[in-house]
């Protein structure tokens, strides 16, 4: 079987180079390298203005490792913003590898993304002030003014706003499609990467030979429901219970969150930071500061959870030494507002409902994290009208396309219930529930791999549950 495998890596299949690709050898952070060819296309910046300039995206490509390759894959990053090629270098490297036994992999740099990325960053003169009293609704009139900062920036600079939405990232991937040569090709995208998989099935579905969704975004999810993230820390909870240790370390966290966020409420906390050079200044630690912070800690049941807990309890016995240490870590800073131009428009774009938008209200004032967790979303909602979507564009799809769904229970970004509900119009859907992983569970366990290879080969899997470990949070 080893000698099998070997041949099958050193004998490649043919290689039916795009236009415009190039021979190149990848390297990996791990120092792994491997040969890929590296490519581009055209598209224009707007489709809907028959003037618009024309961008380059970038991807590479990954040859399949036998003679017969299926659709090509095509890796759609989350974030909105993620690079695909800068995550083939990454912890997933090995699954890019791994899914050339069925095609070729291309790892896509989305339009505004990695070396796709033609707009310069905006840097406003907004400055969220370590010093000041803060609430979402100033926090909200700060991201406002930068956002009309920045618009006027990347006016001035030649772009066209209105290019950046789900729908025109989405017809790149045909004309990705086109470029290639390719009949169909099948997707792989995670978090915003599976909402534009989504998107892209609702806008050429005939297209796609097969859909992989990792920890899936729907159409009308860019902002998830507080309910969901109040759920999330009961979820935690749970799993604390069942190991002595941290249920004697953290007995009920929900009730300490409560307890510590009203006591901020009420009297804010007074810090100095110390910096590397000795200078020292001053930050107003208060409510806003420490949901904002909670909601960057909570994608994974990782370290940052365990800093998360550890945080909570170290205030609530009145202690500062974690906040000190957290906050050296750059979550706050005097520094200017930055905004990209990709992941600033793609949001606002897809937008929300006016529907889920009031059930986001209702929810967001009595909820742990308030309405923070997909801040600037929805308080940039309507400040550009005329980028907005649609209705149209948020409705539920429904489609035959083979689809495998990859979900964590303990995924604190994209919560498994919406995830369910994004995908309920795919009729020929497969499952896998991953038990206690979290928001990026591609490399969670082998049996992910084993999954994703199954469904490409025989369009479903017979693996519907694995079970990973109780994570203990450095207990």
């Amino acid at each position: 079987m080893c000698c099998l495998l070997l041949l099958t890596l050193l004998v490649a299949g043919p290689v039916l180079a795009a236009d415009n690709e190039t021979a190149m050898t990848f390297t990996a952070d791990n120092g792994k390298s491997t040969d890929a060819y590296a490519g581009s296309y055209q598209v224009p910046e707007n489709r809907n203005n028959p003037d618009s300039r024309q961008l380059t995206i970038h991807y590479v490509r990954f040859p399949a490792l036998h003679n017969k390759p299926a659709a090509p894959i095509v890796y759609l990053a989350g974030g909105p913003g993620g690079s695909g090629i800068t995550t083939a270098k990454g912890r997933r490297f090995e699954l890019f590898m791994a899914l050339r036994q069925h095609a070729d992999v291309i790892a896509l740099d989305q339009r505004g993304t990695g070396l796709s990325e033609q707009v310069a960053p905006c840097q406003s003169s907004q400055i969220m002030d370590s010093a000041a009293s803060w609430n979402e609704q100033t926090l909200t009139a700060l991201h406002q003014q930068a956002l009309a900062e920045c618009s006027a920036f990347w006016q001035a600079a030649g772009a066209d706003i209105h290019g950046y939405t789900t729908v025109q990232n989405a017809l790149d991937i045909n004309d990705l499609r086109t470029h290639l040569k390719a009949e169909k090709i099948s997707l792989w995208g995670i978090s915003y990467g599976s909402h534009l998989a989504l998107a892209s099935i609702k806008l050429f579905g005939s297209q796609l030979d097969k859909v992989v969704l990792a920890s899936a975004e729907g159409l009308d999810q860019t902002v998830k429901l507080p309910q969901h993230t109040d759920a999330y820390f009961a979820s935690l909870q749970r799993v604390i219970d069942q190991q002595p240790p941290l249920k004697a370390r953290y007995p009920d966290i929900v009730t300490t969150m409560k307890s510590v966020l009203q006591k901020l409420e009420q009297a804010p906390l007074l810090v100095k930071l110390t910096a590397d050079d000795g200078q020292q200044t001053d930050f107003l630690f208060q409510k806003l500061h420490l949901q904002l912070l909670s909601s960057m800690l909570i994608a994974d049941p990782s370290r940052s959870v365990a800093l998360l807990l550890e945080l909570y309890r170290s205030l609530d016995h009145g202690e500062t030494e974690m906040l000190q240490f957290a906050l050296k870590r750059g979550f706050f800073s005097n520094q200017p507002i930055t905004m990209r131009i990709m992941p600033t428009a793609m949001d606002l774009a897809s937008g929300i409902s006016d529907g889920r938008l009031q059930l986001f209200t209702q929810q967001s004032a009595s909820s742990l994290l308030g309405g923070v967790l997909n801040f600037p979303m929805p308080h940039l909602h309507g400040q550009m009208p005329q980028l907005d979507l649609g209705p149209s564009f948020r409705q539920p799809l429904s489609s035959d396309v083979p689809t495998l769904l990859l979900s964590g229970t303990l995924d604190g970004r994209t919560y498994l219930a919406e995830q369910v509900e994004a995908v309920a119009g795919l009729t020929r859907l497969s499952q896998v529930v991953v038990e206690n992983a979290g928001h990026n569970l591609l490399m969670a366990s082998p049996e992910v791999a084993t999954a994703i290879l199954q469904f490409l080969t025989e369009s479903q899997t017979d693996i519907s549950h694995i079970a990973l470990p109780l994570p203990n949070f450095g207990i």
